[in-house]
């Protein structure tokens, strides 16, 4: 348990990195923009498109941030000995995090999308591309290190 408790502090850190900084610049004849992760969904809302900006929050920011907010909430109290609140609650809705959460379909479109517009712009890879994948990377190796049993077994010692 404690490599996932490591793991998933290292993807929050992570996370607030690849949403704070710019992830990708395009140079198109001298016009240079920078794109963040949030500007995505922003501009898929003002062009009308409310439900895929909605599922690409949903999907990138939302689970993803659900997943290591429940993962640290169950595993820290169990740490320091202590009972997590609403336990049963937090595994359900740790479920349904892991469900949404797609950072590896995200990841993949935008690979596409980079291939596609290497042909039209000059594309540079931001701090929060990388931090993105090292999210991507950590996060997998956190939920794949939780075991639930474990933590059952544990409070099963406490009593």
């Amino acid at each position: 348990m404690e490599r996932t408790l490591a793991l998933a502090f290292a993807s929050l850190i992570l996370f607030v990195v690849a949403n704070s900084f710019p992830f990708l610049s395009f140079d198109m004849k001298g016009l240079t923009t920078q794109t963040t992760l949030l500007t995505g969904v922003v501009d898929l809302w003002q062009a009308g498109k409310e439900e895929i900006a909605a599922l690409v929050f949903l999907t990138i920011g939302l689970a993803p941030l659900g997943q290591i907010a429940l993962l640290v909430w169950v595993i820290a109290p169990l740490r320091i000995g202590r009972t997590p609140w609403q336990l049963p609650l937090a595994f359900r809705w740790l479920r349904h995090a892991q469900t949404w959460s797609m950072l590896e379909v995200f990841m993949i479109g935008i690979l596409v999308a980079i291939v596609k517009l290497l042909a039209l712009a000059s594309v540079v890879p931001g701090v929060a591309l990388w931090s993105f994948v090292l999210l991507m990377l950590l996060l997998s190796g956190a939920v794949a290190s939780f075991d639930a049993e474990e933590v059952w077994e544990r409070l099963e010692e406490r009593r």
